[in-house]
């Protein structure tokens, strides 16, 4: 994710706790969600999509404080 903010990742991540929680919220749900698209989990197409949703705000959460450090 972000490859080109990979450095800022790295540096945000051991001095900001907010960007540090939403990135293993974020992670969390990208195995929770490939787990239930592999059948490991069993899951409705509806919870699958609404995790994504979920993944998707935080994606952009993260991205926005990417973009302003």
């Amino acid at each position: 994710m972000f490859p080109e903010f990979r450095e800022k990742i790295t540096e945000l991540k051991t001095t900001d706790h907010h960007f540090m929680r939403l990135f293993e919220q974020h992670n969390a749900l990208d195995h929770k969600v490939e787990s239930m698209e592999t059948g490991i989990t069993p899951a409705t197409n509806v919870e699958i999509e609404k995790l994504k949703k979920e993944k998707l705000l935080l994606k952009d959460q993260l991205f926005a404080i990417l973009t302003k450090a």
